[in-house]
């Protein structure tokens, strides 16, 4: 995989580190750039809940095109570290939350708050999108108003999945990364 950088926004062009191994597997750029492009202007002034947030890619270029914060979930140290460096590279850390913990963990609490957008890439083939879904449809105070909820898994993990407060309004595929978007259907 080529190198990862912020695409656009105030910190475009600056590469991001990533984790060392498999054990995340980091958003292309062709693939952030298509869901910034169909996110659009939306994200100006937003708040994003980036759960297993590996190298933070998806939160830091949410707050470079001008979000205003970003909470990032992340439970493994090297990926925590990690997100901490690309955010002083940055220099968006003032805006961002890093916190460890299991994104399961924190999504059954109560909410602190809605967020504008919440990102879901949790690591292949363990079901675990499907789970933080059905986390997130008994809990959905997490997610704004008008806000979205995008999945990012490999096409084959794709299952049709009703819920009780989110439906899929659009589903993008781009070679090995499928991106799904569910908003509130309350």
């Amino acid at each position: 995989m080529g190198s990862l950088r912020v695409i656009s926004g105030l910190a475009k062009g600056v590469r991001l580190r990533t984790v060392p191994g498999d054990s995340t597997r980091p958003i292309t750029d062709r693939v952030k750039e298509s869901l910034f492009n169909i996110i659009g202007d939306e994200i100006i002034g937003a708040s994003i809940l980036d759960m297993f947030a590996g190298t933070g890619a998806v939160g830091i270029e949410a707050l470079s095109r001008g979000a205003d914060f970003a909470y990032f979930l992340e439970i493994n140290n090297k990926a925590l570290s990690i997100i901490r460096v690309n955010l002083e590279s940055t220099h968006l850390q003032q805006k961002a939350e890093v916190i460890k913990t299991d994104a399961f963990h924190f999504i059954q609490c109560n909410a602190l708050r809605a967020f504008d957008f919440i990102f879901i890439a949790p690591p292949q083939y363990k079901n675990l999108w499907q789970k933080a879904m059905l986390s997130l449809d008994i809990n959905p105070d997490w997610l704004a108003k008008n806000g979205q909820i995008i999945v990012q898994i490999d096409p084959k993990e794709q299952e049709d999945f009703i819920f009780n407060n989110f439906g899929l309004v659009d589903k993008r595929r781009y070679g090995d990364t499928l991106l799904l978007f569910y908003e509130s259907s309350n």
